[in-house]
């Protein structure tokens, strides 16, 4: 189904002659999950995002769909019993998207460690007793030699061993576009670089719609909506403020998390892995590799600038240097080694506490004697001998004492919030990827009952994502079906198992658009034309940055590709010699600051 530019100036003109049940403001996983349920399930549905679609947040995360197993820090097993259900949904309907890549935990000896050796092996059991995991993804613990044996950099002082648990990556990006193109497939008006400049009222004073402006061509124009709900992440406080009737108080304090990139001959490792900072700050780093190169991340800091625009600072990359080479002693990595970069926020909500990251209850500590209590007693939970009663009562009764000042940035929650002010306006907040589907799934169910419950909701635990229509169960077999029908095509094995890990089920019709692009391959030509007629792709940086992931993990590829598809998609546009010079611009200067250039310069 052609999702281009085309259907977007088709559907900008007919958004204004309809009155919709629903319009979603904000085009990251929360709105793209609102509106592929809304849709799905029969109501006239519309969504503006100010930039490209996952552009703000959903683009910039950590790039897994984790089962938050850092919450079993404090026992919060209802989190992480929910979590790690909920990633099971996520596989199950975008299979070709979260991939299982189990985690190795290494565990140290020494001051704030997270886990101890048993308590870990406690933790990876009831977790995957939550998971419902078993056979070859089940956890298991390793010794000192035998981790050294898998990763012969780690550092060796105080290393006591480790355990491996299921963890599955994830295209953050990729998951947002297969959301928000079964959502234009199911009818939904669904329109990037569309601002909302203004929530409107009716004679009531109840919101029905939103003066939104075309970031492009500057028009300004009415969408009549019967509910509005804001999905925009960090943005939910200023989206609020556009609102003069709203009467519910600012809630968010958005946290920059950093992620840093190098080759993978500089630091390579066999899966993902996961560990303390060693700084005893209550802090965990990820490093994963991916597409031949290894990042690793992620910092929590409380963020105050421009939201659009989170920077990688100085500071952020002496603070990941420093973990990672003290864990990598050998690795010796530079700022020059750097070979691409980003930062993104977190949508985290003042009131609640515990991050999925950095582990949860707020500044909430468990003393020795009730930590011990309650590792034991879910030890006997797992072996039968104590009901599950009984390790929520040891929880229950852990003494717990609050340390003094503020909450640090990464104890805040990623709990999600809905909301609806007495105007109307819906919002829904918080949150993060992984629960995404389920927030989106409470969020319907409010807005059918503000709509009196006209619609049937579907079962969106069973509704797939475009690109989704493979089977969940026989992932590996499905997508190296879909491979060798690239093959036929003429690509080698590489590249079609390439096309076929980006696009799923929706392969055969990428294949459709063979057309050869001059300066570009094969490989890369079915996705550049595929991303101009069926993902509305409208610059160079969505299409490098949030269609595909040149710029951050096939950086080596990118210089070669760069003019052809400017090129290219000048003459798909029709763009003046400015408009193409300006658009150049704008990726020379994405791409120099994901290369970290300023900074290696200074």
């Amino acid at each position: 189904m052609v999702f281009s530019y085309k259907t977007r100036n088709e559907e900008i003109q007919k958004v204004q002659d309809e009155e919709l049940d629903l319009l979603v403001i904000g085009g990251g996983i929360t709105g793209a999950g609102v509106a592929v349920q809304a849709a799905a399930s029969g109501m006239k549905t519309a969504l503006v995002e100010m930039q490209d679609f996952a552009e703000g947040t959903s683009s910039r995360s950590t790039k897994l769909v984790h089962g938050g197993i850092r919450y079993l820090k404090t026992f919060d097993v209802e989190v992480v019993n929910d979590t790690v259900k909920e990633r099971a949904n996520v596989q199950h309907i975008a299979p070709h998207i979260p991939k299982p890549d189990p985690m190795l935990l290494p565990i140290y000896d020494e001051a704030g460690a997270t886990f101890n050796m048993f308590s870990a092996k406690v933790a990876m059991d009831l977790y995957d007793r939550l998971a419902g995991v078993t056979g070859k993804f089940a956890n298991y613990t390793l010794n000192k030699s035998e981790v050294l044996e898998r990763e012969p950099q780690l550092e060796k002082e105080g290393l006591q061993g480790g355990g491996v648990y299921l963890d599955f990556r994830n295209n953050d990006s990729r998951l947002v576009i297969e959301n928000i193109k079964k959502a234009h497939e199911d009818g939904a008006r669904v329109l990037n670089k569309v601002k909302v400049v203004k929530i409107t009222h009716d004679q009531q004073g109840m919101v029905n719609g939103a003066d939104v402006q075309d970031v492009i061509t500057g028009m300004t124009f009415h969408i009549n909506a019967k509910v509005v709900i804001n999905t925009s992440g960090p943005w939910t406080d200023e989206v609020r403020d556009l609102d003069k009737k709203d009467d519910l108080s600012d809630q968010m304090r958005p946290t920059k998390g950093v992620h840093l990139v190098v080759d993978k001959e500089k630091l390579n490792v066999p899966q993902p892995t996961y560990f303390d900072t060693g700084e005893n700050d209550g802090r965990m780093i990820f490093v994963v590799p991916r597409e031949d190169k290894t990042y690793f991340g992620t910092t929590d800091t409380d963020y105050h600038g421009d939201l659009k625009h989170p920077k990688v600072t100085q500071e952020d990359v002496d603070y990941l240097l420093r973990i990672v080479n003290r864990r990598y002693p050998d690795a010796k990595i530079s700022l020059d080694d750097i070979e691409a970069s980003w930062a993104g926020l977190r949508p985290l909500i003042t009131a609640n506490g515990g991050s999925d990251y950095n582990g949860g209850g707020g500044s909430e500590k468990l003393s020795d004697e009730s930590f011990n209590k309650v590792v034991n007693t879910t030890k006997e939970y797992l072996e039968d001998s104590a009901k599950r009663d009984d390790v929520e009562k040891a929880i229950q009764e852990a003494d717990s004492a609050q340390d003094s000042g503020e909450v640090d940035p990464s104890q805040i929650s990623r709990g999600s919030s809905l909301e609806e002010a007495s105007d109307g306006l819906v919002t829904l907040s918080g949150g993060k990827i992984t629960d995404y589907r389920l927030m989106a799934e409470g969020a319907l169910k409010k807005i059918n009952e503000k709509l009196d419950n006209q619609f049937d909701l579907i079962d969106s635990k069973e509704y797939p994502v475009s690109g989704g229509d493979i089977d969940p169960d026989n992932v590996d077999e499905e997508i190296e079906k879909l491979a060798k029908q690239a093959q036929g095509k003429g690509l080698n094995e590489k590249d079609a198992l390439y096309l076929a890990n980006l696009y799923g089920s929706s392969l055969p019709t990428v294949l459709t658009y063979d057309e050869p692009i001059k300066g570009l391959s094969q490989r890369d030509s079915f996705s550049l034309n595929y991303a101009l007629n069926e993902e509305l792709v409208l610059t160079p940086v969505d299409y490098f940055l949030r269609r595909t992931n040149f710029i951050l993990f096939i950086r080596d590829e990118l210089d070669a590709l760069e003019q052809p598809v400017l090129d290219k998609m000048a003459e798909f546009y029709q763009w003046s010699d400015e408009e193409k010079a300006n658009y150049q611009k704008e990726l020379a200067e994405v791409v120099a600051e994901s290369d970290l250039k300023e900074l290696k310069e200074d």
